[in-house]
C-alpha cells in the first residue's frame, strides 16, 4: 500500500475506533493481536513498557518526590527502598520524613546535621533501641560490693556513684568499671551530694559535714538540727548549703563558714527531700535565674526565696489533698520550670511560673508507683517488683525491666536514677550509662545500665 493511501486508511480507522464502546476496543485490540506476529508483539511489549512503568520518583522533581514521600508510613518507605538504587537514594534523602520518624519515637533532633543521609540511619538506629525497650532487652544489670552495712544514701553524677553506709564510710565509685575511687571514714551517712573536690553529707547523728576527698578530712562541720538529717543540697556560687531534718525543719547555711543562716519552719512531719535550683520562668514571686529552694515533706512541698535569708517567707505549699489523706511519696522532681511528684492518686505536675497543676498521669495501678525521673518525652519510675519507661505524650508505659527485693526507704534516698538527658528525648548518644541504682539488704548496690546497641 503506498504511504498515501496508508495514512488515508489510518485516518479513518483512528476515527471509526475512537467512536467504539471500551467493550468493542478491546474486542478489536484482542483481534489485531492475535493477527499479529513476532515482531509485532516485541514493538507493542516495549512499547507498553514505557507507558505503563513509569518511574514517577526518578521522573518528578525533587520536591514533588518528597511531598509524596511524607505521606507514607516509615516501614513503608524502609520497603520501597528495596525497589531501586534511584529509589534507595531518593527515599533516604528525604531528610523530614526521617526526622519525624524520628521525634515520633521520642528521638532528640539536631537541625544542624546537614548530611541528607543522616537521619535514615538514625531511624534504623531509633526502632532497633525502641524494640529492645519493649521487648525488655535494652538493658543489663551488675552490683558493687564493698560495704559492710546496710547502705541509705546514694547520689550519682557523671558516670559516679557515690554510697553512704551505716558503716561510717562513704564510697566513690565508677560505674562503667565497678571499682571504688575512693573510701573515707565518716559518720552514718543518711543522705550525700559530691563534686570533684568535696562529698557532703547528712546524718542520722544530727549533723551534716563536708569532707576532701583526696585525704578523707572533715573540713566542715554544721550543727544545730534536733533531728537526723535526711537531705542536703547545696551551691559553691551562692556559697549556701540547705539541709532538711526530721526535726521539721529545713537550715541554710554557709558552706564555706558552717555558720546557720537561718532555720525555715513550718513543715509539720520529716523533711525528706531539698532542692536549690535556678528559676527558668517568671511569675509574680520570682524571675528567671533567681535561686529557688523546695522543701518536701510526707504531704506537703513548701517553696521559699534564697538569698534573702532574713525573714525568709515560704512563697508557696503545694499538696494533693487539703484534709492530708492522701501522702506523697518521697521523691521530687524541680528543672526550674515544673515540679513533679508522685502520690496515690498518681503524678502531679505543677507548673511553677502559676503553680497551678498541669496535669495528673494515672497508669493503671499507680497506687504504689514511685518517680524516679521526669523529662520532656519520657518519666522513669518503678514499684517494688519493676522498673517503668513512660512516654509521657500518651501517658502510656512503653518498657518494664525486672527489680530484685530492694531494701525499702520511707525517705526514698536508698534508690536513684542515674543519666536523666535521655528523658528529654533518646539521640542515639545518651542511652548508655547508668539508668537506675538501689541498696541492696546484702550491703551490695544493685545497678541498672543501658545495654550497647549491638
Amino acid at each position: 500500500m503506498e504511504k498515501k493511501d496508508f495514512e488515508a486508511w489510518l485516518d479513518n480507522i483512528s476515527i471509526t475506533f475512537l467512536s467504539l464502546t471500551d467493550l468493542q476496543k478491546n474486542e478489536t485490540l484482542d483481534h489485531l493481536i492475535s493477527l499479529s506476529g513476532a515482531v509485532q508483539l516485541r514493538h507493542l511489549s516495549n512499547n507498553l513498557e514505557i507507558l505503563l512503568k513509569r518511574d514517577f520518583l526518578k521522573l518528578l522533581p525533587l520536591e514533588l518526590s518528597f511531598y509524596l514521600l511524607k505521606w507514607l508510613d516509615p516501614q513503608t518507605l524502609l520497603t520501597c527502598c528495596l525497589v531501586s538504587k534511584q529509589w534507595n537514594k531518593v527515599i533516604s534523602a528525604c531528610t523530614e520524613v526521617w526526622q519525624t520518624a524520628c521525634k515520633n519515637l521520642g528521638w532528640q533532633i539536631d537541625d544542624s546535621v546537614q548530611d541528607p543521609l543522616h537521619w535514615k540511619k538514625v531511624y534504623l538506629k531509633a526502632i532497633l533501641r525502641m524494640k529492645q525497650l519493649k521487648d525488655h532487652e535494652a538493658f543489663e544489670t551488675s552490683s558493687l560490693i564493698g560495704h559492710s552495712a546496710r547502705v541509705y544514701a546514694l547520689y550519682y553524677k557523671d558516670g559516679l556513684l557515690c554510697t553512704g553506709s551505716d558503716d561510717l564510710s562513704a564510697k566513690l565509685w565508677d560505674v562503667s568499671t565497678g571499682q571504688c575511687i575512693y573510701g573515707i571514714q565518716t559518720h552514718t551517712c543518711a543522705a550525700v551530694k559530691f563534686d570533684e573536690q568535696k562529698l557532703v553529707t547528712g546524718s542520722f547523728d544530727n549533723t551534716v559535714a563536708c569532707w576532701e576527698w583526696s585525704s578523707g578530712a572533715k573540713t566542715q562541720h554544721f550543727r544545730g538540727h534536733t533531728g537526723a538529717v535526711f537531705s542536703v543540697d547545696y551551691n559553691d556560687e551562692l556559697d549556701i548549703l540547705v539541709s532538711g531534718s526530721a526535726d521539721f525543719t529545713v537550715k541554710v547555711w554557709a558552706l564555706s563558714t558552717g555558720t546557720c543562716l537561718n532555720t525555715l519552719t513550718g513543715h509539720t512531719e520529716w523533711v525528706t527531700k531539698v532542692v536549690l535550683q535556678k528559676c527558668k520562668v517568671k511569675s509574680l514571686m520570682h524571675s528567671p535565674g533567681d535561686y529557688i529552694l523546695l522543701s518536701a515533706d510526707k504531704y506537703e512541698i513548701k517553696i521559699w526565696p534564697i538569698g534573702r535569708e532574713i525573714n525568709c517567707k515560704c512563697l508557696k505549699t503545694l499538696s494533693v489533698s487539703e484534709d492530708r489523706s492522701i501522702s506523697l511519696q518521697p521523691r521530687l522532681h524541680f528543672d526550674g520550670k515544673y515540679i513533679v511528684c508522685s502520690s496515690a492518686l498518681g503524678l502531679y505536675q505543677w507548673d511553677f511560673a502559676s503553680y497551678n497543676i498541669l496535669r495528673v498521669i494515672k497508669p493503671p495501678d499507680f497506687s504504689n508507683v514511685s518517680l524516679l525521673g521526669f523529662g520532656e518525652i519520657f518519666a522513669l519510675l518503678f514499684d517494688n517488683r519493676y522498673l517503668y519507661i513512660m512516654d509521657l505524650r500518651t501517658e502510656k508505659l512503653i518498657s518494664r525491666w525486672p527489680l530484685p527485693e530492694y531494701r525499702k526507704s520511707k525517705r526514698g534516698s536508698s534508690f536513684l536514677a542515674g543519666e536523666m538527658s535521655w528523658l528529654n528525648g533518646l539521640n542515639g548518644q545518651n542511652d548508655m550509662g547508668l539508668v537506675f541504682a538501689t541498696s541492696m539488704p546484702d550491703h551490695s548496690i544493685h545497678l541498672v545500665l543501658w545495654k550497647e546497641h549491638g
